[in-house]
């Protein structure tokens, strides 16, 4: 007996009765970039391994353990994408976006994979949306950024959602910080996770990112780079917060978030939703990063940007109950009996299709009851029946599935006229 597939571990199957949450998504996420006037760009779901290393930064996770990578035929190191941001900033710079007018806002939504140990909200292949500002240092611009992704969350109708904001100084600011916090922790080494005391080594802000609870009790007791930034980086922190003010969205200020990628500096913000504890609750976040396109061998470009996974936005709908309206199933269903009649149904579904109503033929390897079962089961809103008796006659018969009203037996030329008619009551 030959084996039966199944699907990578860390994968999941998008089927037809999720499509409507991805859908509307998709949808508000058109609509909302529209507003902000963000152009959609897509890069390739496979990049050069080295633009995430020397991007993403060499001490993540994301690059440690968590990039599928592979050698092609010609010996080149590929990774498949596990985050956008690096991908936009290499497309901004080979395709000299940078001699247009400044700044370039660019969205993508597009699959996203990381080897990690999958969980409900973290999966190896998973789907992002990703918006991008770069050419700006403006602080308004970050602004500007975090409430198109508020907007996101009230077009799908979300309540609930806490914008934690901070920021983590400039780059050559927080050396000092990054100094005294490895101070701070070196003497409870080995109580740490051991997660924590690999970063402690290689990246010590990452420890204020740890979920461990092993952790967290160290964390909370740490010192706060918030409380000592630089004049420079406190004056575009305090911009960003009059600006969200002025834009009537809400925020906390949390002193320990830090996000989880090397290349941040300035603002960092997260949306999560409130009362929720779970590990992986996140449903949005990001921040500025004014260093990376000089990193990737550009000028020195200031940047800011945000990632927001759909998996876990669904997770948040279903947890708050926000369910999509079902998609539009086909307007007519066309049952037939005999060989003429199943010719004529594909013309007159032709006929239908031309103008622009979704239809359906019943199988002809099945009885009339048979289809007739079907018509009623497949959501349509018009059932047409074509036998041999209406064959003979020239007609057909038209029941509508959503109203009492008798059906009626009309020439099968007028057909999509009634069909239309039907449709518009």
């Amino acid at each position: 007996m030959s084996k039966q597939f199944q699907k990578p571990r860390g994968t999941e199957d998008i089927l037809p009765d999720m499509q409507p949450y991805w859908t509307m998504i998709n949808k508000s996420i058109q609509e909302v970039t529209t507003l902000f006037g963000y152009s959609r760009i897509d890069t390739p779901v496979f990049e050069n391994a080295a633009l995430f290393e020397k991007g993403t930064g060499d001490t993540t996770d994301i690059v440690e353990k968590e990039m599928y990578t592979f050698a092609d035929r010609g010996g080149d190191m590929l990774a498949l994408t596990p985050e956008a941001t690096p991908a936009l900033c290499r497309s901004y710079l080979e395709n000299g976006m940078g001699s247009q007018p400044q700044p370039i806002r660019l969205y993508t939504t597009a699959p996203m994979f990381r080897y990690d140990r999958p969980q409900q909200g973290r999966l190896r292949q998973f789907t992002q949306f990703d918006c991008e500002v770069i050419g700006s240092a403006d602080p308004y611009v970050d602004a500007e950024l975090i409430e198109l992704l508020w907007r996101l969350y009230e077009h799908l109708e979300l309540t609930d959602i806490e914008l934690r904001l901070s920021s983590i100084d400039d780059l050559t600011s927080r050396k000092k910080y990054i100094s005294d916090l490895t101070n701070y922790y070196q003497p409870l080494s080995n109580l740490l996770s051991e997660d924590s005391q690999r970063r402690l080594q290689s990246n010590p802000l990452r420890l204020l990112d740890s979920k461990d609870e092993r952790d967290i009790s160290f964390k909370e007791k740490a010192p706060k780079l918030i409380d000592r930034l630089s004049e420079e980086s406190e004056q575009h922190f305090t911009t960003v917060k009059e600006a969200l003010t002025a834009a009537k969205i809400p925020f906390t200020i949390d002193p320990l978030l830090v996000r989880g990628l090397d290349y941040y500096n300035r603002t960092v913000f997260e949306f999560v939703p409130k009362e929720d504890e779970r590990a992986q609750s996140t449903i949005g976040g990001g921040g500025r990063y004014d260093e990376l396109i000089k990193i990737l061998g550009g000028p020195h470009t200031p940047a800011v940007g945000f990632a927001a996974g759909f998996e876990r936005i669904i997770l948040e709908m279903k947890r708050q109950k926000k369910t999509p309206s079902p998609l539009d199933s086909v307007n007519v269903y066309i049952a037939h009996l005999g060989s003429k009649a199943g010719k004529e149904s594909v013309r007159l579904a032709a006929e239908l299709r031309k103008n622009d109503i979704a239809c359906s033929i019943g199988e002809s390897t099945r009885s009339l009851k048979a289809q007739l079962r079907r018509a009623n089961t497949s959501g349509a809103k018009i059932t047409i029946i074509i036998g041999e008796e209406e064959i003979k006659k020239g007609t057909a018969v038209i029941k509508s599935m959503q109203t009492d009203q008798s059906q009626i037996e009309t020439p099968i030329s007028e057909t999509i006229t009634e069909v239309v008619k039907i449709l518009n009551q």
